[in-house]
């Protein structure tokens, strides 16, 4: 039951958003800029009973509302109702029966219950809208999510401050990275803890990365079409608030613990993983929510304020605009929108402790109305803030809007997926030998060598020379939608019946290939040739110039059954298996090995773009892309499809070794003669038709004939001196 709203009482001092304690009680604030009257409202829940005591808060200026209340402590449970204007039409939703979660909420008691009070307008059985789209009156107090009061305090963090050219990516799912990890305990599977087991770290550091970047770990909410079919939204693309961490990724005991608790076993998650030197990076959905279109539940932002914090047809207010294929658009241009966004990253960085984030479907953020804003005043914010502008930051660079692709066009210091680079590393040795084994032909190697050397064309313009660098470029071939690695050589068409969409879900623009046998195959040669493709991506990956991302798992052949849109499989489907075959133990030694070689030479890690110039003092230029006979290739072969071979020749500006790669895209073997370098020999470091790394290897004298496998990748050394 609840009472009459009392007064609150006027707040002391600086306004900010969300609930705040004192001495006294606590200070809400909540933006609501076209509601006629805002309470907040605290309920207590036991077994048998609930109350909810309710407060009027006072208007404040710039549609702000707030009330301080005393006695309130750490742990409270609270909401808001609006009451305001209902006119759909015109965009306006509030509705005083639905208790709505504060956008700035720190903690979630759980998640909404998908039932029909959950929507601010009336619905039928199966959730869909009444034909007069009236408010409903049933109070959403037992199904909506609340907020919880907490206690904060600005902890002492250590990072590791890893530069952008040794930063090496592992994406991956806090559940599925640890689910089927037997070697910890099994409370700790699955779970924020057990992302920071020893044993999780002691896989993250022999491998080699030095940065996690998590799937969404903000508070979510299920689509309800996923919802009512029984799944979940497992990759958590679909957010429920900004600040909170999704308590299903805690512990049990820290779920029965309260939300503190699985506040502390985040933040204990974090400043593991630091003192391990792993940089942690969040993947944050800031482009939409989980409301989804003008038809979907009132959970918060629908119910405070529709208008303000959504994008809306200008002609037809009550029709929203998504760019994002969700439902719903945050408009960027909005102040509140910018001031959400830059409050819960700094939240993130200075409470949690995190070292960067990877904005999804970027290009949304950068919006004002249709176009596209590369000078979006929320990335000078980020650009010009003291703590925003010293951690990475990471763009999806593209929407599904008008003109939603791109790639290269952010502002430093922010660095982008290089999509192109995904693309065209595919292309190369997967489907264009596919083609030439059927009686096709392949590309020419133009866009090849642009990727593998940083892919200036997209990063390397600007106002200041040498544009936004080289580490901008976020280099990947696989990512967690899409194929894995191995599903990517082992199946040329995707398989996502399981996700009960008639396996029209997901993209068909794969550049995969089977090898032949569609799926697991038993033939030794199929499976022999889909491991050296999966040696000459990680490779070529590895060694290019830029910031390597790779997706966990994918260096021990995890397959998803040929599932590229996993996004709703909470199982085996998704979750990594860590009993490991000797084809899995092999592949996970080569992916270490090549890491490790990165980290030791500096070859690898220019700190500049190549110009094909000498640097001062050096006797070769720093980049120097060689025929199959090992002199400059000439013009006319770089747009041959029929020439595919080529050798990068990278200087060690005589501080590091000389790095030559041989690439040879052809079916069959080729004899090459190595270049004459700097007249030193060159040593055989690695080819890619190695099983697994070799001690003993030949050297070769400058000038010297050698025959490369077929489609195959090459490395060798060649000392300054």
């Amino acid at each position: 039951m609840a009472r009459e709203p009392e007064p609150s009482i006027p707040v002391s001092g600086p306004v900010r958003l969300g609930a705040h304690l004192s001495a006294q009680g606590v200070d809400v604030a909540v933006m609501a800029a076209h509601a006629t009257a805002v309470e907040v409202c605290f309920v207590d829940r036991t077994e048998y009973h609930t109350s909810e005591r309710r407060f009027r808060l006072r208007k404040s200026h710039h549609g702000i509302w707030t009330g301080h209340i005393p006695g309130i402590r750490a742990g409270q449970a609270y909401g808001y109702r609006v009451h305001g204007r209902w006119d759909p039409d015109q965009g306006l939703r509030h509705n005083p029966a639905k208790l709505l979660l504060d956008p700035y909420a720190r903690a979630v008691t759980h998640t909404p219950e998908l039932h029909p009070a959950l929507f601010s307008h009336v619905v039928d059985a199966d959730l869909n809208p009444d034909s007069t789209f009236q408010a409903d009156q049933r109070d959403s107090a037992e199904v909506g999510a609340l907020g919880v009061v907490i206690e904060e305090h600005t902890p002492s963090v250590y990072r590791p401050n890893v530069p952008w050219d040794q930063t090496v990516i592992y994406e991956a799912h806090v559940v599925g990275l640890t689910k089927k990890l037997h070697a910890i305990p099994e409370e700790l599977r699955g779970t924020y803890a057990g992302a920071a087991h020893p044993v999780t770290i002691n896989h993250l550091k022999s491998l080699g990365v030095t940065a996690i970047e998590f799937l969404p770990i903000h508070a979510k909410m299920s689509e309800p079409f996923l919802t009512r079919q029984g799944k979940e939204n497992y990759w958590g693309y679909n957010t429920l608030n900004f600040f909170a961490p999704e308590p299903s990724y805690a512990m049990a005991s820290s779920r029965a613990a309260g939300p503190q608790a699985i506040i502390d076993e985040v933040k204990g998650m974090v400043k593991l993983l630091h003192e391990a030197g792993i940089e942690v990076i969040l993947d944050v959905v800031y482009n939409h929510t989980c409301e989804a279109g003008p038809t979907g539940p009132t959970v918060s932002w629908r119910g405070l304020d529709n208008s303000m914090y959504y994008r809306h047809d200008a002609q037809h207010p009550g029709q929203m605009i998504d760019t994002t294929g969700c439902g719903n658009s945050l408009d960027f241009r909005r102040m509140p929108v910018i001031s959400l966004t830059l409050d819960s990253l700094r939240y993130w960085v200075e409470q949690i402790g995190v070292d960067g984030f990877r904005f999804d479907l970027a290009v949304t953020l950068g919006r004002e109305g249709d176009s596209f804003n590369h000078m979006h005043p929320l990335y000078v914010a980020m650009a010009s803030d003291p703590v925003l502008s010293n951690v990475k930051l990471i763009n999806e660079p593209w929407d599904v809007g008008n003109g939603g692709w791109r790639t290269g066009q952010f502002p430093a210091p922010t660095a982008d997926w290089n999509d192109r680079f995904r693309d065209t590393l595919r292309s190369f040795w997967v489907t264009e030998p596919a083609a030439i084994m059927h009686g096709g032909q392949g590309g020419d190697q133009r866009d090849l060598a642009t990727r593998i050397a940083g892919s200036a064309d997209l990063f390397g313009h600007g106002r200041i020379p040498g544009g936004r660098g080289v580490y901008a470029s976020v280099n990947f071939i696989t990512a967690h939608d899409g194929f894995t690695m191995n599903d990517l050589v082992s199946y040329s068409n995707k398989h996502n019946e399981a996700n009960g969409e008639d396996n029209r879900d997901g993209t068909d623009n794969n550049r995969s290939w089977n090898h032949g046998v569609e799926g697991p195959s038993d033939d030794p040669k199929i499976c022999s040739a889909r491991r050296q493709s999966m040696r000459n991506m990680f490779a070529s990956l590895i060694f290019a110039v830029g910031t390597p991302m790779i997706v966990a798992g994918d260096e021990i052949l995890k397959t998803q059954g040929g599932n590229n849109n996993a996004y709703c499989q909470n199982n085996d489907i998704s979750w990594i298996n860590w009993d490991l075959d000797d084809d899995q133990r092999n592949m996970l030694e080569t992916v270490s090995y090549l890491l490790r070689l990165r980290r030791d030479h500096r070859v690898f890690r220019p700190t500049s773009f190549y110009t094909g110039n000498h640097a001062e003092g050096d006797a070769i230029a720093d980049i120097a892309w060689l025929d199959h006979t090992g002199v400059f290739m000439p013009d006319y072969k770089w747009f041959d499809p029929g020439v595919r071979l080529v050798q990068a020749l990278r200087s060690g500006f005589g501080q590091d070794a000389d790095a030559l790669l041989v690439i040879n895209g052809h079916p069959d073997s080729r004899v090459v003669q190595l270049p004459q370098g700097r007249g030193t020999p060159f040593r055989l470091e690695w080819c890619s038709t190695w099983d697994r790394p070799r001690r003993t290897t030949p050297t070769y004298a400058p000038g010297a004939l050698t025959r490369v496998d077929p489609l195959s990748l090459t490395l060798f050394f060649a000392n300054p001196q």
